[in-house]
């Protein structure tokens, strides 16, 4: 089971929303590059970077910090999601040497751009998809759409996409633990990695994580427990590490 930090990134800074609502947000750090570091030094073996103003306006605000953090630590993984609406986009973070890129909202309203990138970058895309009661939400969380996840999830799956990010938004940011009923429904739809988001407080969710990895839940997304210590990273990965043999 791997766990994946997130450093979402507003205005240049380290924060993290409530239920990713821009207005309800916590400053961690003026410096996300110094951030990454503490993660990595902490075993990180894989980044999540999230650019929530890009997420918003639709293109990406916050590129040159993440293109700094991809520079400065080119061994580690790195995943990015927010305002990823074209294939430019898409290459120029992968050309900055990000590991992946990931597909939100243009995933839902243009499906086919999903398919088309699957196509001209493989390997390299992910679809995130923010759901609330089965329905997935769009545009920074701030619009519900009409399409069940699991349908579109295996539509991408179809498509040839390395992974899903599936985060249950009325968890995310409310350290009120994972939703694991339904992010277990979802994975068993699957056949390809599902990525837990949302929700993921203390080492006991990390426990339920690993005893349901069988389930095609290969890892998990932790912000907030993080940084404000509900969750020691280091020993939660330790954890995960011990109860899943290493399996990477």
């Amino acid at each position: 089971m791997l766990l994946i930090p997130a450093i979402d990134i507003k205005d240049g800074k380290c924060v993290r929303l409530r239920q990713g609502r821009m207005d309800d947000d916590t400053v961690y750090s003026d410096d996300p590059v110094e951030v990454a570091g503490r993660w990595v030094d902490a075993g990180a073996r894989r980044l999540h970077l999230v650019d929530l103003n890009g997420a918003t306006v639709g293109k990406p605000v916050n590129s040159a910090v993440i293109h700094e953090i991809a520079q400065a630590f080119p061994s580690v993984p790195i995943q990015v999601g927010g305002g990823i609406r074209d294939e430019d986009t898409i290459q120029e973070y992968l050309n900055a040497g990000v590991r992946y890129v990931i597909i939100g909202t243009k995933a839902v309203t243009a499906p086919h751009f999903v398919s088309d990138v699957c196509l001209e970058f493989p390997g390299h895309i992910i679809v995130g998809l923010d759901v609330r009661d089965g329905k997935v939400a769009i545009e920074g969380w701030s619009k519900l759409s009409r399409h069940d996840a699991t349908d579109l999830a295996l539509q991408f799956q179809d498509n040839g996409v390395e992974a899903i990010v599936f985060t249950d938004i009325r968890r995310d940011g409310m350290m009120s633990g994972l939703n694991l009923e339904a992010t277990v429904a979802f994975a068993r739809a699957l056949t390809i990695p599902v990525i837990a988001s949302g929700g993921v407080t203390n080492l006991d969710d990390i426990r339920a994580l690993c005893a349901v990895q069988g389930d095609g839940i290969t890892a998990a997304i932790t912000g907030r427990a993080i940084y404000e210590g509900s969750l020691d990273f280091g020993a939660a990965q330790e954890l995960a590490d011990q109860l899943t043999d290493g399996a990477r």
